[in-house]
């Protein structure tokens, strides 16, 4: 284990060094390196070009100006493995690119990829970029129901997904009810890597004048996207691609009640992730990055896409079915991964493996997002490492809002300080501004213009748009305080918040409290109805395997015990239920709102 500690006390910074990356950075950023809270709160300040298209102004700029610079390193759990240059990327999405064109797809049309972390994700991301589609990145798990709300709503017109049966089989069950969609398009089974890094596929007979036929195979009518890309036409950049305020990219993201909203980003959405890749991650062109994220949800265009290739760092893609901590380590292990970015829930698990057996001396820097870290986890992870891990707080409806940035000490458990680019404040239920130390609703003031990463609206929904954002005020949902530095301190939903015996108790607090308990591999608060009390506080627990045939009344007892003296007694949970696993989103994030919707209906 002593191999893999580092020097006691702040990491050293290692932000953006001069001549690295900085001539691109130059074109979009007054000041491209920071030193402390002051000069960056100072000094931030974005160029913002007139038409911006992160796929011509980043990615073609790099593919010039560092041909062989290794743009994604792709591996899977099959031992495959593809390296792709900056250059070969340009080319690749240029040709897939032409291919959707003769497919009839273009400026403002809704094109849904349901890729799970196939290589040609990001390829496709970059050619849709390039001719001004909407992109609406999905998850795998969605069911026929949730295809044909998403077809319907969005008016999807293309579907590009993997050749898995369980996709497959709902994207055609939901054909018949998603008249909108003209073109379905598989990827199958990634093909071997040729020398030098690019894909290999096999030619179709497919004219490279004519739109290509469609291949029968797993699906009815589906493109075999890999067969017939190689046949398009040369790409030619259409004459206008997009404005500013052109709807780029859409995520349908899943409230505490109704269907998903469809939160629509602009193309200057991916120049808010400047920041998010270049600062908070602390890339460089040196870096090797991995970012655990499915790219059915927003983490991928955090940790995955944007920011990172803003700082010309190699994005490492591990391609998995089912997460294992001890193979996660191996990856970061082999390919000397040097930055690495997960929600805390793999961090949980990765510290309950013996860290002593995997070099993990690669590791430059660690952070940490999607859900607010438990400070027993940090302390966990900083003890076993060495490193001390870097939050951040956003949104599907934002780029990072706050964040613990290299020029800071962190605080185990705190999102932060606001990221420069957003007026953030806390919010009483009245709408004045708290105090340090009093809990409020995070909100961002929007001045004159949209700050850079924030959302566009709710796609074809007015009223819900308004209902989050009006009188200059957008309004998160989520509650925090902030300390006498100017740390946040996240509480919880707004929804989640519970309220007992004239109490306003926050379920991260306590589950903060049970994690330290060495019992605890996860946990989860939520409130019950209670008629005395109104509610009471719930734990839904998972144990430690060794722990596990404890489960009963007496470590029930201990565990409320320890509640009792890590934070207010008040707070403790007079419910405790031992579970396997807790109900999460493929994101990662634990649904309270289902152990509460699951309590409702036991009752």
């Amino acid at each position: 284990m002593e191999d893999n500690k580092r020097i006691e006390g702040v990491s050293t910074p290692l932000t953006h060094r001069e001549g690295q990356g900085e001539g691109l950075l130059k074109r979009f950023l007054k000041q491209t390196t920071f030193t402390s809270v002051e000069d960056y709160n100072k000094h931030l300040e974005f160029i913002i070009p007139e038409n911006f298209n992160f796929a011509y102004d980043v990615m073609d700029v790099w593919a010039e100006e560092k041909p062989d610079g290794l743009a994604l390193l792709w591996t899977n759990d099959q031992g495959e493995e593809i390296r792709t240059t900056f250059r070969q990327l340009k080319e690749q999405s240029d040709q897939a690119a032409s291919y959707l064109q003769t497919l009839g797809i273009g400026k403002n049309d809704p094109v849904m990829l349901i890729l799970k972390r196939r290589y040609e994700w990001w390829v496709i991301m970059l050619a849709l970029h390039k001719i001004g589609a909407i992109v609406i990145p999905a998850t795998h798990m969605l069911t026929k129901h949730d295809i044909v709300y998403r077809n319907t709503r969005a008016s999807v017109k293309a579907i590009i997904c993997v050749d898995d049966a369980y996709v497959v089989s709902q994207i055609q069950a939901a054909k018949a009810e998603s008249p909108t969609v003209k073109q379905y398009i598989m990827v199958k089974s990634s093909p071997s890597p040729s020398e030098g890094g690019d894909v290999e596929i096999h030619n179709s007979a497919a004219s490279c004048n004519q739109t290509p036929p469609p291949s029968e195979g797993l699906g009815e009518a589906f493109h075999d996207y890999l067969s017939e890309v190689v046949n398009a036409p040369k790409f030619v950049k259409p004459a206008f691609v997009n404005d500013n305020n052109d709807t780029m990219l859409m995520y349908f993201t899943s409230g505490t009640s109704g269907e998903p909203k469809m939160v629509a980003h602009d193309f200057l959405y991916a120049m808010g992730h400047l920041t998010t890749g270049v600062f908070w991650h602390n890339l460089h062109e040196g870096s090797l990055h991995l970012t655990v994220a499915d790219t059915g949800w927003g983490k991928a265009v955090w940790g995955k896409f944007y920011g990172q290739w803003f700082a010309g760092a190699t994005v490492f893609v591990f391609d998995h079915e089912k997460f294992n901590a001890d193979t996660l380590l191996r990856q970061i292990e082999k390919y000397k991964v040097t930055s690495f970015c997960a929600p805390p829930t793999i961090y949980r698990f990765m510290i309950r493996e013996d860290l002593s057996k995997y070099d993990l001396s690669s590791l430059e820097y660690c952070t940490t997002a999607g859900e607010a870290l438990n400070p027993a986890v940090f302390d966990k992870f900083y003890e076993k490492t060495g490193i001390k891990m870097m939050e951040g707080f956003g949104q599907t409806e934002t780029t990072m809002t706050l964040g613990t940035f290299p020029w800071m000490t962190p605080k185990p458990g705190s999102m932060g300080i606001p990221n420069a680019q957003y007026h953030i404040d806390l919010l009483r239920a009245d709408g004045t501004p708290c105090e340090d130390g009093e809990k409020g609703e995070i909100v961002i003031r929007v001045g004159d213009r949209k700050p850079i990463g924030l959302f566009k609206e709710y796609y074809r929904d007015p009223e819900l748009t308004k209902e989050a954002w009006h009188d200059g005020i957008y309004h998160t949902g989520d509650m925090a305080w902030r300390d006498e530095d100017g740390y946040y301190w996240f509480e919880g939903r707004i929804d989640d918040v519970i309220k007992s015996s004239g109490y306003r108790i926050g379920p991260f607090e306590v589950e903060s409290a049970l994690m330290t308990h060495p019992a605890v591999v996860e946990c989860a608060i939520t409130g019950v109805p209670d008629d005395i009390r109104g509610m009471v506080v719930k734990a839904t627990v998972v144990l430690g395997k060794e722990w596990k045939d404890k489960a009963g009344d007496d470590l029930v007892k201990e565990l409320q015990q320890h509640v009792k003296k890590e934070t207010a007694p008040y707070k403790y949970p007079r419910i405790v239920e031992f579970v396997d696993e807790l109900p999460k989103t493929i994101s990662g994030k634990i649904r309270r709102v289902e152990i509460r919707q699951r309590d409702n209906k036991a009752e």
